[in-house]
Order: C-alpha cells, then sequence, then structure tokens
C-alpha cells in the first residue's frame, strides 16, 4: 500500500497518495514513513507549519533517517528559519555523508547567510558526490558572483549550460556577471536568452531594464520595469527603479509619488522606514503640534533635501528637524526658525510635542510637482561658520585663485562610475594661477600619497576632517573661489552654500541630475559636466580644462 501511495506521490497525484498515507495512519499512527510523507505533501502544498509538525513527528519515532532530517531542513529554510535549516542538514549529513543533495541545500543556506567560502566547500563536495549537477554549478556561480570573483562564476555557468543547455536562471546570471564586468551588450544578449525560454522572467525584465538604464536608454529602460511589475506587481526593486527613470527623465509628475516606493525596497533604500504613531504629513497648517522632518539616505541627499526647509517654513508649521549628527551645527546655523536635533526617532522626545512627520526625501513630492516648481528653491540655503572660513581662506591665499577638488568616493553601489584617479587631473593641475586645496574625505596620508603620485601640488589640510567635522568642511568649502567635484557630498554641500561648483558625471548618472543639461534645478550655482561615453573621463577634464 505504501509503494502504491508513493508511486501517485511521485507521480503528481497528491490527492491519491494522501488519501492512502492516512488510510495507513489511521492503523499505525506511529508509522514514521507516512508521517514523514504526508508532511512532504504538506510542504507541496505550501502548508509549511503542519509539514514541520508531521516530520518532527517521524523524526521522534525514527531518529536516524537522513531523509527526515533534510527534508524538515527545507521546510523551517522555506520559513525562513535558517539557523535550525543549516543544523538540520547537519544532522542529515552526520547519518549520510553522500547526500549531494544535502550538501547543495546547505550551501544555499550558508549563501543566503552570505558565508561565501563555507557555502563554495559545500557545492565543491556536492559535485564531487554528483558531477553532472546544473543546479549546483548555477548555485556555486552565484557564490562566486557575491564575491565578486566574475571569472570563476562565468565558468560555473558555462558548465551548468553544458550539462543543461535550455536552463535560463543561468542565461540570467551570466547577463548579471556581465553587467558587473560593465560588459553591456553582452549582458543584454544573456537576458534576451533568458527571455526567449522564459518570457514572463520578471527579474530578467528587470535587469534587462537596468542596463539599457546604463546605456543611457532610459525610456527603453522604463519600458521593461513596466513589463517586470505587471508580470509581479509587488516587485519593489522593480518599482523603485521606475520610480528613479521617471525622476532622471524629469517627470516629477509620476517621478515623486513613485519614489515613495523606496521604503519597499530596502536593497536599493539604506534608510529604515520609522514607525511613528503620528501621521504623515501632506502639507497642511497644523493646528497644534510641531512637524517632525526627518533625514534619510546619507550625508549629501540630507544636504539637497534641507533645500525644501524654506518651502516647509512658508507652510507656518512649527519645525524639528532630525538630522545626522554631522550636520546639527551647520543646519542649526542655517534655519534659525528650525528646531534643529539629532536621534529623534519614534516614541523619543515626547516633549517636542510632534504632531505629523515626514522623511525629507518626501518634501519634493510636496513642493517640486514640475519643472516649473523649482524657481521657489533658496540659494544659497546653508551658512558656513563665517570665521572659520576667513580663516581658512587666508591661511589657503596666496593670490592665486583658489580651486577645492574632489576625485573619489566610498560608495559601494556606484563608486567605480563615479571616481576619478587623480592623475587624470594633469591637464588641470599644469595650468597657473591656481592654488590647489583637496575637499576630498578619507585617510590624510593615503590622500597626501595619491598628490605626491599624481605629481600635482594639491594641499592636504590635516586640521579639517572632512568627513567627521562637517561644519569645518562647509567652512572650508565656503573658503574656496571654485569647487571641481565628482558627485558626492562635497558637490552637495558647494551647491547649499552657493559656491560655484562643477559636477563631473559618469555617463549614466544619479537621478537627480537628470538628462542632457548642464545646470541643476537644485542648485543654481552648479555646472553639470557629463561624460559622453561610459568610462570617458578624459573627455570631461578636457572640457573642464577650457571652461578653466
Amino acid at each position: 500500500m505504501l509503494a502504491e501511495a508513493l508511486g501517485f506521490h511521485q507521480a503528481g497525484h497528491l490527492a491519491k497518495a494522501e488519501r492512502i498515507y492516512r488510510k495507513i495512519l489511521a492503523t499505525n499512527p506511529r508509522h514514521a514513513d507516512c508521517l514523514h510523507l504526508l508532511g512532504m505533501i504538506d510542504y507541496q502544498a505550501g502548508r509549511l507549519d503542519s509539514a514541520a509538525d508531521l516530520i518532527r513527528q517521524a523524526i521522534a519515532i525514527h531518529g536516524t533517517g537522513a531523509s527526515y532530517y533534510a527534508n524538515l531542513g527545507t521546510v523551517v529554510q522555506a520559513q525562513g528559519n535558517l539557523d535550525e535549516a543549516k543544523a538540520l542538514y547537519g544532522q542529515a549529513l552526520a547519518i549520510r555523508p553522500d547526500l549531494a543533495e544535502v550538501y547543495m541545500n546547505l550551501g544555499n543556506v550558508l549563501q543566503l547567510q552570505e558565508e561565501y567560502d563555507e557555502s563554495i566547500v559545500c557545492y565543491r563536495r556536492a559535485l564531487t558526490l554528483k558531477p553532472v549537477c546544473a543546479e549546483t554549478y548555477n548555485n556555486l556561480g552565484n557564490a562566486f558572483q557575491s564575491q565578486g570573483k566574475l571569472e570563476d562564476a562565468v565558468a560555473c555557468y558555462e558548465q551548468a549550460l553544458a550539462i543543461k543547455p535550455d536552463y535560463h536562471e543561468v542565461y540570467y546570471n551570466l547577463g548579471n556577471a556581465c553587467r558587473a564586468q560593465d560588459k553591456l551588450d553582452e549582458a543584454i544578449s544573456f537576458y534576451r536568452q533568458a527571455l526567449a525560454l522564459k518570457p514572463d522572467y520578471a527579474e530578467a525584465h528587470f535587469n534587462f531594464g537596468n542596463v539599457l538604464r546604463d546605456q543611457g536608454k532610459v525610456g527603453e529602460a522604463l519600458q521593461y520595469f513596466a513589463k517586470a511589475l505587471a508580470l509581479k506587481p509587488d516587485y519593489t526593486q522593480a518599482g523603485f527603479a521606475e520610480a528613479l527613470a521617471q525622476l532622471l527623465q524629469g517627470n516629477f509628475t509620476l517621478g515623486w509619488p513613485n519614489f515613495e516606493r523606496r521604503w519597499q525596497s530596502m536593497k536599493d533604500h539604506d534608510t529604515p522606514p520609522r514607525e511613528y504613531a503620528q501621521p504623515a504629513w501632506a502639507g497642511e497648517k497644523l493646528a497644534s503640534g510641531s512637524l517632525l522632518l526627518w533625514g534619510e539616505q546619507g550625508v549629501g541627499d540630507e544636504i539637497m533635501f534641507a533645500g525644501l526647509m524654506p518651502d516647509a517654513l512658508r507652510t507656518g508649521n512649527r519645525l524639528v528637524l532630525d538630522c545626522d549628527l554631522r550636520l546639527n551645527p551647520l543646519f542649526a546655523r542655517s534655519f534659525p526658525g528650525v528646531q534643529v536635533v539629532s536621534g529623534c526617532g519614534p516614541g523619543l522626545h515626547p516633549e517636542l510635542d510632534i504632531a505629523a512627520h515626514l522623511p525629507t526625501g518626501s518634501l519634493p513630492g510636496l513642493f517640486r510637482k514640475s519643472s516649473g516648481a523649482f524657481a521657489a528653491t533658496t540659494s544659497p540655503y546653508l551658512v558656513a561658520d563665517p570665521e572659520i572660513r576667513q580663516q581658512l581662506r587666508a591661511r589657503y591665499a596666496d593670490s592665486r585663485r583658489l580651486i577645492g577638488l574632489a576625485w573619489q568616493t566610498n560608495n559601494r553601489k556606484t563608486g567605480r562610475f563615479r571616481s576619478v584617479f587623480l592623475a587624470q587631473f594633469a591637464p588641470l593641475f599644469a595650468k597657473s594661477g591656481i592654488r590647489w586645496i583637496s575637499l576630498q574625505y578619507g585617510d590624510q596620508s593615503e590622500l597626501e600619497s595619491q598628490a605626491a603620485a599624481a605629481g600635482t601640488p594639491i594641499l592636504v589640510d590635516r586640521a579639517i576632517d572632512q568627513l567627521t567635522n562637517m561644519d569645518a568642511f562647509a567652512a572650508q568649502v565656503a573658503a574656496m573661489d571654485l569647487v571641481i567635484t565628482i558627485d558626492n557630498s562635497t558637490a552637495h554641500l558647494a551647491g547649499a552654500l552657493g559656491v560655484p561648483a562643477w559636477v563631473l558625471l559618469p555617463f549614466a548618472p544619479d537621478w537627480r541630475w537628470l538628462l542632457d543639461r548642464k545646470d541643476s534645478p537644485w542648485y543654481p550655482t552648479m555646472r553639470l559636466f557629463r561624460q559622453p561615453q561610459p568610462g570617458d573621463w578624459q573627455s570631461v577634464v578636457e572640457e573642464v580644462e577650457s571652461a578653466l
């Protein structure tokens, strides 16, 4: 009878198999195999709690069944209990060390926990036991890709395709690996193959759109984001990518409402949401109490969105601004009509009498609904410490023009596209009548070494720590005649202070810089210099040299 039920189970006739399992259990409630297999039917039906309970009963009766531990591991992994799943896979392998699939599953858990070296060991062991397994090669490739070992990843994907040529997920992963190597045309080719095999592959549509955006084809990218969302309406990453592409196009009517999706897409948005008891502000005049505006994302974003503070003040509300502690002195000086605090999380500081709240990144959706609305931008809106500014200007002054320079960012997602090697500025350093001042954050000894290697006399002022003392940094920026910078917090600080700033942008710029324009609606004193082709900083430097 059990063999008959197992045959139905393996053929996918789950209802018939379940009836027989239950019939057996009615006469023998301690039939471990039936409990286990009935648990697997519940797992296949998505009834995870019941599945786990049944398999645990089987283990209590027959504690040496390796498949019981392995399958319970699969169930609890699906429940999100990764540590327990890892322990269960280990118990299964302690009983039967020759289970290739269990090694692969253990490798998957370790990869989810970002223990990549350990996961690779498991995948290699699985391949030793079962050399012809496309899924294991694919997962091993993913582990290598997560470590940035892209050539090893590609080799694994190729092995997987040699075993299973129609493996759509592998083509998708090859596309991701090529994108990470800036091989955008090859990435598109692989995404096309993945979609030819699986036209409803939402993730492939999404990353196809990302590559098109990297290539500057924003309109086409939006079409692929829309396809991904049509296939998977709760695809938060695709929704947020769509919003950023709309803002990049200057489509503020659609972009700002969709920008609120950032709270759903935490892979792309580093700031966690705050759950206040008070309602979100919608731009109204509050009957009583204060309006709390709280900063999000990074220091540069906080500075940019602070440009909306005058608009918020004009609503007649009493404002409390919660900002990064490093910005507190600068914001307090710049917005005397605002109570500036730091660390005002939910439930803290009841004395502030908060009646409503809003993250500052949501302010443009209220006050910058069209291109024309940017005419209300106050410039400058930040005020540097005048005494420190004057001291620094006197210290640097030697009759030459003072130009501050920032050339790199450590942003883990986009830093390699936005940063410029200091040596690439050599044509600018050859200009006479300029004293170059470093506005670059980082280890000052390392910065001096970079300057020496580039053969430039750029001054690294050890009295200023641009990363930790933002108020002194603002005074340093304000002391410049001109700032030349990549897209980083220096650009935002210069723009907010009203200092003439030339910003060097990669071919695929961040959404806030829009497309094809040389000015910025956020900062009237800013001029934008854009790469004509991906990676072409030489043309940008030549244009800056001509402008100088």
